[in-house]
């Protein structure tokens, strides 16, 4: 299934008042963990997946990329990303990454952010990128956490006042396809287990560097409403692998 919600022009309004959509990295709540874990951009070539308004692409030619490629299903997504991001060396494409095919070993870092949830199979993933790689070369990618996907309605349950009581855990080893709701629209997305997302790394030829669940900063937390539940339950995860040099 090839999903493509934000083309739709009430939720992309929605995720334009995002603080990710307007303050960039600077408002996502995983990126501070993410800088990080990233590898050195220096003289690199860079794919993009699911590059949504292109604040990685941008942040990869900025740190002295030599190249990036980013791609997105979505056209209201790479035409504003073309305004707000466009760099000399950053080429737009659009494409869902099911159709996407690259030449093996073009890619030295490889970027997926918020994308692998929406995608039916992991393994053909990892099989694409592991393909385009470099060998040696680094995949980062942040997927909405095994945790916040189980159970599939991805919101918690609340008292008579309104205050947030639990988040449910459901269904944890049952993978498959979740309809949520995000932004007050329904969406479809794919639940997998912590131990499908690190295991099938090593069988498709990663080694793995880094995994962290980023928690948002006490800075975020006093600042923001309702940012201190985020520290009751892990929402996202972020995984760096890379692609094994084979035997010869």
């Amino acid at each position: 299934m090839k999903e493509n919600k934000y083309d739709d022009p009430v939720f992309f309004e929605k995720y334009n008042q995002m603080s990710r959509s307007v303050q960039g990295l600077a408002g996502a709540g995983e990126w501070p963990t993410l800088k990080r874990l990233l590898p050195d951009f220096a003289g690199k070539s860079v794919l993009d997946l699911g590059c949504g308004l292109g604040w990685h692409a941008a942040y990869a030619m900025e740190h002295g990329a030599a190249r990036v490629v980013a791609t997105d299903i979505s056209e209201k997504m790479l035409e504003k990303a073309g305004r707000i991001n466009g760099r000399e060396g950053i080429e737009y494409r659009r494409a869902a990454f099911e159709d996407s095919e690259f030449e093996e070993n073009s890619f030295d870092i490889v970027i997926c952010s918020l994308m692998l949830h929406y995608l039916a199979s992991y393994e053909e993933f990892l099989e694409k990128v592991h393909r385009w790689l470099k060998p040696e070369g680094v995949l980062a990618y942040t997927v909405e956490h095994p945790v916040f996907t189980a159970e599939g309605k991805q919101d918690w349950y609340y008292d008579q006042d309104g205050k947030p009581l639990h988040f449910p855990v459901d269904r944890y080893f049952l993978e498959g396809k979740r309809e949520a709701v995000f932004l007050g629209e329904k969406v479809v997305k794919y639940h997998r287990t912590l131990t499908t997302y690190l295991e099938t790394l090593s069988q498709k030829g990663f080694r793995l560097l880094h995994m962290a669940e980023p928690m948002p900063t006490e800075e975020m937390v006093s600042k923001i409403p309702g940012m201190a539940d985020e520290l009751r339950r892990p929402m996202m995860l972020i995984v760096t692998a890379e692609k094994v040099r084979s035997e010869q």
